[in-house]
């Protein structure tokens, strides 16, 4: 049946392709722009037919086409900060193709002396992007290095947030649209990268520092060559190939927050001289992984050899469990890059280095987490308490990063080497107050929680460009593979019950203290090949382009937990005395009391397991222009996926061996219409068929505990059922998503740097996947399917300069963009019919609810000034704001209340200044959430008052930033 499907396939494939051979009686002119000095193909060139209202715009590559009747023209190149080019006489014949080749423009430095230095790279300018976003056939959005330069942005994650239809969820996860970060999807220079964070499905943008990246463009309709496993936008981080000139520059950043520095109330733990470069994990190593005796066993013989060997390791573990005070340091940040260009006789080399290091430490007073809960009587409208969790916690954040890019360009090939290295170490060290437990216990405490947390990301990356110009063919290839892992080694909680008479408690009450032994490792290789034949059809041009790609992804992960028990110890309220050498087992040689530890994990480890991801997709698309205006880009993608597992349940009852959990051919079929009403105005139309599908940890037997808010992440493989009441919540098949895409945009380009346009887009979910409160296990929550959804939006974007109110006002430039959306899930049955019975008096259940994850509406504005004259040249200065609706985070189950983001005001400010002779001096400084708003999550109940799920005051950061360039 898959061998018949693939035949169809690729019949569509061919007959797509021999659409392409229709000839006409019109001719072209044809050929491609560099820059003179570096050979650099630029793009958004003008290029105009003297005496016609004829032209085009360079593509990305330098390339254009212009179709013409035949006879003799005149064509005249111009481009911001280039001498204008003429070439004359141009003879086009009927059906013909006139190649004039490459072209060379050189910089008109006497003028332009600023600008030359950005218009020489490929796709680092925002013109290069706007022009991009103009001549695609996709509906796309985008950022380059010169805005990163403006806004003050340190890291892509922040970056983005300028982007229309992007809002930022805890500094590093991107939602676009509104939509959940489960349907967005980060590419690497085209190719597959896996994030540092198991929890998301994305990609941690906070990683990437804006210094090693030329451009970020956002592509929000699909297309077939594109991976279909993305509905919300597919993100594509290009890095900084080369440079195109001799570059050489230091930067050194500080931040201040006064929530944050020079508390001497902050909190943390003893940490290693590793730390500080986000290698801390080698001093956590685990005490012991295999031969290792149980309690049982040893407690007979204290002095055999059972006995000894588990006082030995016993004895290794780290004693300390306790936070301590300390006084929190600035941030700080060093950067330093090294780049050059080699033009040789038949090629160019060039190179760029670049390695960054930087220390952040946060500060949070006085956070909440709690549990809330519908009462048993249906009268009661006001949620009860389950767990209130109060107290302070501190983090120290380290990221260091190196990249070494190479280029080589020869007339007709490019090749792209990248090799990146991204380290991460995040200490963290709290105390809170406890009341309550969501298990039903009566109990009031407090907890101390330390953890360390080590992620690495190496990434290498060779592409290559071929143009076979005498054919009009081009190849494009590129392959990669990274190596990522995750640690968290030796997360300690301990749980003390404090009584009314003032004496302490660690027991069933409190729960025991734990010390967990997390590990992901993870190899990812991708490779994808793309063959583009440009051809004349209906007398204009058009292409068909065919490629293929593969994916293959194995990860390994493993939670290794000791269970501490205290046995007879007098206990003093620090969780420092259980490791302490006097009150260890065997207490005084009293084998009844002491601190001792068990190994849920031996003799078999549930929380265990390994998966493998094998994706293969094949495509062929057409450009086709019936008439001179209209683009139509046909194409279908079909996409092999196949993931196995290797894990086993926590009883025991199911058990995997490198069983295929989820296997699917899918064939994913892509429309997009581009109708250019002007040279500056284009309406755009597209269909397209996408997937998402589960993480290799949403597809597991996994039971995974966050140690700071107590919340557990269950897999979705598990059953969920109370089989007392005899009712199935989720029956442990999740499925992948299917989703239908319908796109249109006007959009206007109206001078250089300035946009308008206004899109509308509808998709139609079917078993959309949803992070969901776990009903039969308290604090828990777990991805699903749930019932069929919609979102239809509009999003609208401008960037306009002031200058039409007043000349005075021509350095001033508004960007403003928002997005409006409607969601709506259709309820299961088992979701409807328990909403029902825990609905209170009055109230009415509907059969739809909000999608999980969709923002309402994105708000993204900004005002920026750009000197050119006096004190304000190289002036930069920026007001920034942004902001998302109240958003559904976890759907309520049972007596679950749902629980919604609330909207974080988030105003940011930044001015940079260049001075010195050549500019070689930068200062900057910026602030940010001005507003000091704080993060936070509430609960939600039929006329009951909001009460919080977390609340987190974040405070106002000031960063100081100087650089300079030699």
């Amino acid at each position: 049946m898959i061998l018949k499907r693939l035949n169809l396939f690729f019949v569509f494939s061919v007959f797509l392709g021999l659409s392409g051979f229709v000839l006409s009686q019109k001719g072209s002119i044809t050929g491609e722009i560099a820059d003179e000095t570096t050979g650099e193909k630029l793009p958004g060139v003008r290029i105009m037919v003297k005496n016609h209202k004829i032209g085009a715009y360079s593509d990305l590559d330098g390339k254009f086409s212009i179709s013409v009747e035949a006879g003799i023209y005149d064509l005249k190149l111009t481009y911001m900060g280039y001498d204008s080019l003429i070439i004359n006489k141009i003879e086009v014949k009927s059906g013909n193709k006139t190649e004039l080749g490459n072209l060379n423009i050189s910089a008109d430095i006497s003028d332009f002396e600023e600008v030359v230095i950005s218009g020489s790279r490929k796709t680092n300018t925002e013109n290069a992007i706007l022009s991009l976003k103009q001549k695609s056939t996709n509906m796309i959005d985008g950022m380059s290095s010169a805005k990163f330069k403006k806004t003050g942005d340190s890291d892509a994650g922040a970056a983005m947030r300028r982007i229309p239809g992007v809002s930022l969820s805890d500094g590093k996860y991107i939602f676009i649209r509104g939509i959940g970060d489960r349907y967005s999807k980060t590419l690497l220079n085209g190719l597959e990268v896996p994030g540092l964070d198991p929890d998301r499905n994305t990609v941690q943008m906070d990683i990437f520092p804006t210094k090693i990246i030329d451009n970020i463009v956002v592509y929000k309709s699909s297309s077939a060559d594109l991976p279909a496993d993305f509905t919300g936008g597919l993100i594509d981080v290009s890095l900084n190939g080369a440079a195109t000139k001799r570059t050489r520059s230091i930067s050194m950043s500080t931040a201040f927050n006064p929530n944050y520095h020079f508390k001497d109330n902050y909190l943390t733990y003893e940490k290693s001289s590793a730390d500080v470069i986000a290698f801390g994990n080698s001093s956590r190593e685990i005490p012991a992984e295999n031969n290792i005796p149980f309690f049982a066993e040893s407690v007979s013989n204290p002095d055999g050899q059972e006995g000894q060997r588990y006082q030995e390791i016993l004895r290794s573990f780290d004693p300390q469990l306790s936070a301590m005070e300390s006084n929190s340091l600035m941030d700080i940040g060093i950067d330093a890059n090294v780049g050059d260009f080699f033009k040789k006789k038949g090629y160019n080399i060039g190179y760029n280095f670049n390695v960054s290091y930087k220390n952040e430490t946060k500060f949070y007073e006085d956070a909440v987490f709690s549990r809330y809960g519908l009462a048993n009587d249906r009268e009661v409208n006001e949620m009860e308490v389950r767990e209130l969790q109060e107290g302070n916690y501190g983090e120290n954040n380290v990221l260091l990063s190196g990249m070494l890019g190479l280029t080589l360009n020869t007339d007709k090939s490019k090749y792209n080497f990248n090799i990146m290295h991204l380290q991460n170490g995040t200490s963290t060290a709290g105390i809170f107050d406890y009341d309550k437990t969501d298990q039903g216990a009566v109990f009031s405490g407090f907890q101390h929680n330390l953890e360390y947390t080590q992620r690495s990301l190496s990434n290498v990356i060779l592409s290559g460009n071929h143009k076979f110009t005498d054919k009009n063919w081009e190849l494009d290839w590129a392959s990669s593979i990274s190596l990522s892992s995750i640690d968290h080694p030796d997360i300690r909680f301990t749980r003390y019950e404090e009584r009314n008479d003032g004496s302490f408690n660690i027991g069933t009450e409190s729960g025991f203290p734990e010390r967990i032994w997390r590990e992901l490792d993870e190899m990812n290789t991708s490779a994808k090949i793309d063959l583009t034949k440009t051809l004349s059809i209906f007398g204009n041009e058009g292409r068909f382009k065919l490629g293929g790609m593969q994916t293959y992804k194995k990860r390994d992960f493993t939670i290794r937990s000791f269970s501490i028990n205290v046995r007879n110890v007098d206990l003093t309220g620090d969780p420092n005395e259980l490791f302490a050498e006097e009150n260890l087992w065997p207490y005084n040689g009293d084998i009844s009391k002491g601190t001792t530890f068990e190994t849920p994990f031996i003799p078999v480890n549930p929380n265990q397991f390994e998966s493998s991801v094998m994706s293969s997709g094949i495509y062929a698309l057409t450009e086709i222009t019936p008439v001179q205006q209209l683009k139509i880009i046909l194409g279908v993608r079909s996409e092999l996926y196949a993931q196995r597992y290797t894990g086993r349940d926590q009883l025991g009852t199911k058990v995997l061996n490198n069983d295929v959990v989820l296997q699917e051919l899918g064939f994913f079929p892509s429309m997009n219409l581009v109708y250019s009403v002007s040279e500056k105005q284009n309406i755009r139309m597209s269909y397209g068929k996408t997937t998402a599908r589960p993480s290799f940890k949403e597809l597991s037997y996994s039971e995974i505990l966050d140690p700071i808010t107590g919340r557990t992440f269950i897999g979705g493989l598990f059953r969920d059922a109370n089989d007392v009441l005899g009712v199935e919540y989720w029956d442990g098949n999740l499925v992948s998503t299917t989703i239908h895409n319908f796109d249109l945009r006007w959009e206007m380009f109206h001078g250089r740097g300035q946009t308008f346009s206004i899109s509308g887009f509808y998709k139609m979910f079917n078993n959309p996947i949803e992070v969901v409160q776990f009903a039969s296990q308290a604090g828990s929550f777990q991805p699903r399917n749930v019932g069929n959804g919609t979102v239809l939006g509009i999003e609208l974007e401008a960037r306009q300069s002031l200058e039409f109110i007043s000349k005075r006002l021509d350095n001033f430039n508004l960007a403003f963009n928002v997005t409006i959306t409607e969601s709506k899930i259709e309820l299961s049955k088992t979701e409807y019919d328990s909403r029902v019975t825990n609905a209170r008096v009055g109230q009415e259940i509907s059969e739809y609810r909000d999608m999980a994850g969709q923002a309402p509406w994105i708000i993204n504005g900004g005002i920026e000034y750009s000197g050119s004259k006096g004190f304000g040249k190289n002036l930069n200065l920026g007001v920034y704001y942004n902001v998302q609706g109240e958003t559904l985070l976890f759907s309520g189950i049972a007596d679950r209340p749902d629980i919604y983001t609330v909207p974080f005001h988030g105003l940011n400010l930044n001015a940079s200044k260049r001075f010195g002779k050549k500019d070689q001096f930068n200062a900057g400084i910026m602030l940010k959430n001005v507003l000091n708003t704080k993060k936070e999550a509430i609960f939600k109940s039929y006329k009951s008052q909001d009460e919080y799920f977390f609340s987190i005051r974040q405070g106002t950061t000031v960063s100081l930033k100087m650089s300079y360039s030699f």
